[in-house]
């Protein structure tokens, strides 16, 4: 009866300490990933708003590719050249 008393004894002094211990060096972590991820979350809804113009920029560039190609462009000539 009395090595209960001391195993509950020492449970509660060492081991019950160095799991809390543990356990709020993991929380600390999650929290410090949690508000990364947030950040993250925010850049990235904040990006959004900046892609609106992408296709017709992609537009633009496809008519300026194919204008070359031909010829089209006064400065095209010497890279028409260039290319073969």
């Amino acid at each position: 009866m009395v090595l209960w008393w001391i195993g509950s004894i020492v449970l509660l002094v060492v081991v019950l300490p160095v799991v809390i211990a543990l356990l709020n060096r993991v929380l600390a972590a999650l929290e410090r990933i949690r508000g990364a991820s947030d950040e993250i979350l925010g850049g990235g809804v904040a990006l959004i708003g900046e892609l609106d113009g992408v296709p017709e920029a992609l537009a633009t560039t496809d008519s300026t590719i194919k204008a070359v190609a031909v010829g089209a462009v006064r400065y095209a000539g010497p890279v028409s050249k260039l290319l073969g």
